[in-house]
């Protein structure tokens, strides 16, 4: 069954055409509010936020601006979650039984307000508060009944700080583990595995400055204006210049539309903002490989034809395995690449000109191209259209994988990787005087698996939800119930804590932008964004308890518990912690130093410098069009977020880009689909997957909506229970949550 109960039915509302504007201003101001943060204090820290002596916003990875700033380096999103962080509502959790918390709405555990106090259950009725110290001896007591430390699972959220997922990854293989899943396997996980296979590096290759000077930019399976809000600022600013925008998605959003800079008076006092997609192409659910092949197949037949298009002097000298490429390009014929995407000839090829015209040209994507079973596969494609007219390793060129959470791509870089290189593990094992185990570890999808079909485990999740991110949301919580402990380091409640192990605590942590006071003085953390810039975030509020320990400081708790070791020097002073990321990870020369400077500093990138010698030359790869089962009446279903939303944490009820009001229990479809099912909007349907078993959902709404015909989409977490755990990306084990064949019949309650 679901695991995210549903209440109240969604209003439809008109559908925007643009992003941003005064609307944006005025919902920062509600969320400050409705959240009891304060209006004027919620937007005094807000001025600290993403400024050069301030402290990094808690949600996306997009960069700020190396040069000048604006006093308002922020977007909606990110002032939803300040105003989240610094609500002065604490939770009270002691008040509700545990059953009580499965009844609540994702929404409506996060209006309890902020944790203060370590809490435990051991009766599986009821969290009581505790100790830090009685926490401690729990998690030692524990330990004792490990039959092997791989029975220990450390989850990781993006929101970890350099310095605590460093600790932390030292923590588990100090204890002898390597099983660090963490939220990367889950999102772009297939962007690390398919370009490393293919550019040797997992990181994206651009800069922000890449952006002033790139004369077309892709963005595929993306939705920054709810997912990166601040991304619209810097494609507002490529479309004035006259820089093409192609945006390929199945839904139409309206962040792809066009923009109203909140803080530019000519924007909001104009009718439509700034138009962004020069082309708007809406394929269906999981053909954007098809998509790219026809691309890719245009551009050979011109190349054929006319000669000088593609990028010969670069691929000589470059790439490999062009001619294997160009044979599969040639056999596929245009009719299958119509049918998989559902366009015409003639939009491929408009888009196949605009890349061909542009000398240097951005390749962005986000979820929608990564969770898929061909995520991977997705992802290589992309790589052959940069890599096909020479657009790596040059100025407004690139590969971009937009992160999604503000330090994701950074805990992967200190060592957050169940798969560690021998290189990383043997310099952590020389600096810390210890032997690092050699086995893979588990990630996401593996670790629920072991949690779900062994008993006495221990769960520990530096931040995160895991049950509402994951697929299989009843696996998921059966998984974290059949433990023996689970640990969550959390600052606000949230639906993890609703299905505890045997035992569960939950202890809570100093926020993003609260002060971090230790025996040496005020520390400050470090994070690196989606394109390799390492800074500093350093919060000066006051913390909305006294009970509350920084993240290096609970995991240093979590040594003396299991490890009987002293890191007390550690959390006294974090340039300690540094020291010891300098001496094991390759770019952080000087780290201490240069992480002092105003814009911190940016970590190598082989790809970027073209220097592929880990692979001899980047990779061309032949990547076939995938087909789906969908039989009669089936749809290809995707999850997604609703823009009062950010990852697992709900802001609010309402999606007001898509016009959706006051309920999330939704289900977009093609007018046409309507009709062939015989429902109209509004109708209640349930819906069903399957695969090994049935599953299924009930009470949902059927909304018309703008996406292509035998397409489907919902909102995540809702959408998880849908998805299967075994449904993932072979290469990279992501989860498919973006292409699940469902059917669905309308509901009689």
């Amino acid at each position: 069954m679901d695991k995210t109960p549903i209440k109240g039915d969604a209003q439809p509302g008109r559908i925007k055409s643009v992003a941003g504007g005064l609307t944006a201003v005025k919902q920062t101001l509600s969320h400050l509010r409705t959240k009891k943060a304060g209006a004027i204090r919620g937007l005094r820290i807000l001025g600290q936020m993403n400024q050069k002596n301030g402290f990094d916003c808690p949600g996306c990875a997009w960069p700020d601006p190396a040069d000048h700033r604006s006093k308002f380096e922020y977007c909606e999103n990110g002032a939803k979650a300040i105003a989240e962080e610094s609500t002065r509502t604490i939770a009270k959790l002691s008040e509700f039984s545990i059953k009580a918390l499965t009844e609540k709405t994702d929404f409506e555990l996060g209006l309890l307000g902020r944790i203060v106090q370590p809490h435990i259950s051991k009766n599986g009725s009821s969290y009581t508060s505790c100790s830090w110290e009685e926490a401690r001896n729990v998690i030692q007591e524990c330990k004792k009944n490990l039959s092997t430390p791989n029975d220990a699972i450390f989850y990781t959220s993006g929101r970890a700080s350099n310095e605590a997922a460093f600790l932390y990854q030292l923590l588990g293989r100090k204890l002898g583990t390597n099983n660090f899943p963490d939220c990367s396997n889950m999102c772009h996980e297939s962007s690390g595995v398919g370009m490393s296979k293919t550019v040797g590096v997992g990181k994206g290759t651009v800069s922000l400055s890449d952006f002033k000077y790139a004369e077309a930019i892709f963005i595929f399976g993306q939705n920054p204006g709810t997912n990166h809000p601040r991304m619209l600022s810097t494609l507002r600013e490529a479309a004035i210049r006259g820089a093409a925008i192609v945006c390929i998605n199945p839904l139409k959003e309206s962040g792809l539309l066009a923009f109203k800079h909140p803080q530019k008076p000519r924007d909001i006092l104009s009718k439509d903002g700034v138009a962004l997609a020069t082309e708007y192409v809406q394929l269906k659910v999981g053909s954007d490989i098809a998509f790219i092949k026809g691309m890719l197949k245009t551009l050979l037949e011109w190349q054929q034809v006319e000669g000088d298009i593609i990028a010969q002097e670069f691929i000589s000298q470059h790439t490999a395995g062009l001619p294997e490429l160009e044979e599969n390009c040639s056999k596929t014929s245009w009719d299958q690449i119509l049918d998989a995407t559902g366009l015409t000839k003639s939009q491929i090829v408009r888009c196949a000109d605009i890349y061909r015209r542009s000398s240097s040209s951005i390749i962005c994507w986000a979820m929608g191209i990564t969770q898929h079973v061909h995520g991977v596969a997705n992802v290589q494609e992309l790589v052959n259209l940069a890599l096909i007219k020479g657009n790596l390793g040059k100025q407004g060129a690139g590969l971009c994988p937009v992160r999604g959470h503000s330090n994701v791509q950074g805990d992967r870089t200190v060592g957050i990787n169940h798969a560690p290189s021998e290189e990383f593990t043997g310099r952590l094992g020389k600096a810390f005087s210890f032997s690092p185990p050699p086995s893979k570890g588990l990630d996401v999808a593996e670790s629920i698996e072991k949690m779900h079909r062994e008993d006495g485990l221990l769960f520990f999740a530096l931040g995160g939800n895991l049950l509402s991110a994951a697929p299989d949301s009843a696996v998921v919580a059966e998984a974290l119930q059949n433990c023996a402990l689970t640990v969550h380091v959390s600052t606000k409640p949230n639906r993890s804590h609703a299905y505890p192990g045997a035992v569960s605590i939950i202890l809570p942590c100093l926020g993003r932008s609260e002060l971090d006071k230790q025996a040496t003085g005020d520390q400050f953390v470090t994070v690196e964004n989606s394109m390799s810039v390492v800074h500093r975030s350093q919060g000066r509020g006051k913390p909305a308890g006294e009970n509350l320990r920084s993240e290096p400081a609970i995991v240093a708790l979590f040594a003396d518990a299991l490890l009987d070791e002293d890191w007390n020097d550690y959390v006294a002073n974090y340039d300690r912690i540094r020291d010891k990321i300098e001496e094991v990870v390759d770019g952080f020369e000087n780290y201490n130093q240069r992480v002092r400077s105003e814009s911190g500093f940016i970590l190598p990138n082989s790809a970027r410098e073209l220097d592929f010698e880990a692979l001899g030359k980047a990779q061309f790869t032949v990547n076939e069009i995938p087909t789906f089962e969908t039989k009669e009446k089936g749809l290809l279903l995707m999850t997604m977020r609703s823009h009062d939303q950010f990852n697992t944490t709900i802001y609010g009820n309402d999606d007001r880009y898509r016009g959706v009001y006051g309920g999330r229990n939704v289900v977009f479809l093609n007018e046409k689909d309507l009709v062939k099912h015989s429902l109209k909007s509004g109708d209640k349907i349930s819906i069903s997957s399957n695969y090994e078993k049935k599953r299924c959902i009930a009470g949902y709404q059927v909304l018309s909506y703008d996406i292509p015909e035998g397409c489907a989409a919902m909102y995540f977490p809702e959408g998880n229970a849908l998805v299967p755990l075994s449904l993932r990306d072979k290469q990279s084990g992501t989860p498919s949550s973006k292409s699940i064949v469902v059917t669905i019949r309308k509901h009689f309650s």
